[in-house]
């Protein structure tokens, strides 16, 4: 390998090697480059929510009912299942939400006794447009890559995560 080809973890991976030369490090190839790459796509996106005064957990809540397609709503229940959160944090996600106006909540009508979480417009504009920054940012990220690599690794990665 090239020397300019090399990176961190090609050094944390030989010097494993050197000093435990009995055990198989490939494992590390991969998922030490993903977890690295995890860190530098956290901060791009914190850097996109931030641009436009969103933390990245109202960027999720709003973009659960974003894809929801119109009439942009849900129920706790479910923004709880899309978001991976307990009823008590989307409780208080859904409160500090509404008090910024970016959604609101509704009766249900299909149950009284129920609620609708439902996007404002100011809260679709919001992830609207945080979602074209993410999106600027992510391409940025993946610009070293050819198209076609970059969905080989996308394949790659969707077999990995089915079998997690």
């Amino acid at each position: 390998m090239a020397a300019d080809a090399r990176d961190e973890v090609d050094d944390i991976v030989a010097a494993w090697q050197r000093e435990r030369p009995d055990l198989d490090t490939t494992p590390m190839q991969v998922l030490s480059r993903v977890t690295r790459l995890a860190r530098h796509l956290d901060r791009a996106r914190r850097a996109a929510f931030a641009a436009h005064s969103l933390e990245p957990w109202e960027f999720d809540v709003l973009s659960a009912l974003r894809r929801s397609g119109p009439p942009y709503q849900l129920s706790p229940g479910r923004l709880v299942t899309e978001t991976l959160v307990t009823s008590g944090t989307m409780t208080n996600r859904v409160d500090r939400l509404t008090e910024r106006g970016l959604v609101s909540r509704e009766a249900d009508p299909a149950d009284r006794r129920g609620v609708q979480v439902t996007l404002t417009a100011a809260g679709r504009s919001a992830v609207d447009a945080a979602l074209d920054e993410l999106l600027e940012q992510e391409r940025s990220l993946l610009s070293s890559l050819p198209p076609r690599d970059a969905e080989a690794l996308a394949a790659s990665l969707r077999t990995l995560a089915r079998h997690v």
